[in-house]
């Protein structure tokens, strides 16, 4: 019985606008930031590294190199903070998460690109 209850309550707080992306791919994360009473729009891109949880507490990792150190920020996917999620690319991984990732620098943290199949039939 509390199952269904709470399966009522999280509906009402998922978002169905969400793009189709996976770990390996390139995202841009805008998210909402309020500074005193402006809102304002950041936005922040990299790796998604590892992707966890189900229903509303669903997470994903999205790493990248800032002046080479690398920063890691996880993001509630159904937060009201998150704008949008733009897919930038698609990498081609065998692993469910990627925190191999975190030990590699230089050309060694680049995954291969998926390409889709328009990008195919056009070349």
């Amino acid at each position: 019985m509390s199952q269904k209850v709470l399966n009522l309550a999280e509906k009402s707080s998922i978002k169905t606008d969400l793009p189709n992306f996976k770990i390996g791919d390139t995202v841009d994360v805008h998210t909402r930031i309020l500074e005193g009473e402006k809102e304002r729009i950041q936005i922040f891109n990299g790796v998604v590294i590892a992707r966890a949880g189900s229903g509303s507490r669903e997470t994903f990792v999205v790493r990248r190199i800032v002046a080479s150190e690398g920063v890691e920020r996880k993001f509630p996917l159904h937060s009201p903070k998150i704008a949008k999620i733009e897919v930038k690319r698609s990498g081609i991984v065998h692993r469910a998460k990627l925190y191999y990732l975190r030990d590699r620098i230089g050309k060694a943290v680049k995954l291969r690109e998926r390409r889709s199949e328009k990008e195919e039939a056009a070349t």
